[in-house]
């Protein structure tokens, strides 16, 4: 986590995850199966807690925090398991339309990596910010929510699938989530 660092590892924070170069591949379900699934499994197998999120195209926020005390190594985890994948899912994608360019820019960005052995999906920074007051943590939320209307994909924030916004307002979304 390049530049920002994760203090309090047991304390939530607002988190953002961006693909490099901003390419927008959770136009496609598939893609962003993917990503619920892995964010599922941590929730289950590693005590990461969820309190509001949202996949947009090309990047994932969340609010988050760890029962273990281990929230770096969770995200950590999460971003190479999804990475991999998610570029194997490209890759093995015979009708997937952009997939040369895609898997193209990856390759330039991880050979531009020495952290990287091929791939790069994720950009390296997290930009976590812990969560210390009441209106920051309602400021946070909003905004993760708002993204779709503010994108001009949806009018109402809970019409979003890949959101928690249904959640707050009553419905099950996609993931189980904790209210703040």
């Amino acid at each position: 986590m390049t530049g920002y660092r994760i203090g309090n590892q047991f304390a939530a924070h607002f988190i953002t995850f961006a693909v490099v170069e901003w390419v927008d591949v959770f136009t496609r379900q598939d893609y962003s199966k993917i990503v619920i699934k892995s964010l599922a499994h941590c929730q289950k197998e590693k005590g990461l807690e969820i309190f509001a999120w949202c996949l947009m195209s090309n990047h994932i926020h969340l609010i988050v925090r760890s029962t273990t005390g281990d929230l770096s190594g969770t995200l950590r985890d999460f971003k190479k398991f999804t990475s991999k994948a998610i570029i194997k899912a490209i890759n093995e994608n015979q009708t997937e339309s952009r997939r040369n360019w895609m898997l193209w820019i990856f390759k330039s960005a991880g050979e531009k990596n020495s952290r990287n052995q091929t791939y790069q999906f994720w950009q390296q920074n997290n930009h976590p910010k812990e969560l210390l007051s009441n209106k920051f943590i309602d400021q946070k939320i909003d905004y993760i929510h708002n993204n779709p209307i503010e994108a001009g994909i949806v009018e109402n924030a809970e019409d979003y699938l890949y959101s928690s916004a249904k959640d707050y307002t009553g419905l099950d979304g996609l993931l189980e989530i904790e209210f703040m």
